[in-house]
């Protein structure tokens, strides 16, 4: 299950600050096509506002295949969409397929670590903030005092 979990989490992109999901990538870990992934989507529209679903730009796209240049990304004849978590768990739905079902459970596992691991780097970063602080108004006291000692010297 680690391993499950490993693999879809380096599939989990950030994109418009969401972390999301590719169709194409949806569909190889459910066991099914992209065009059924996608022929589902459009049949159940109503299902997918934009926080849960939008199409990739030809620019966002393209910045993804620069970045993963092993992954196999050719063949498409239209732009991916991108599934946000509750996207993921809606298609899950909408795809009424065991696999599916078992799937999604990993997608969310996977990004509620991701937003663990995020919300424990903002308290990290937040501790390394004060501690920054704080050497800087000790390295202020540390200056002054060098200050008045030198003037003391030159008296």
């Amino acid at each position: 299950m680690s391993s499950d979990l490993t693999k879809i989490q380096s599939l989990v992109y950030t994109i418009r600050n969401s972390r999301v999901m590719l169709d194409q990538d949806l569909a190889d870990i459910y066991g099914v096509e992209t065009r059924v992934v996608n022929q589902q989507v459009k049949r159940n529209k109503d299902r997918f506002p934009p926080d849960f679903m939008f199409r990739l730009t030809k620019e966002e796209y393209d910045n993804l295949k620069s970045q993963n240049v092993s992954s196999s990304w050719g063949g498409r004849r239209a732009l991916p969409y991108a599934f946000t978590e509750r996207g993921v768990v809606q298609l899950a739905n909408v795809l009424r397929s065991g696999k599916a079902v078992e799937v999604s459970v990993l997608v969310v596992r996977v990004f509620t670590e991701l937003r663990k691991i995020l919300t424990e780097n903002k308290s990290l970063k937040k501790e390394i903030e004060k501690l920054e602080k704080e050497a800087a108004e000790k390295d202020q006291i540390i200056q002054t005092f060098y200050y008045v000692l030198n003037e003391i010297n030159k008296t």
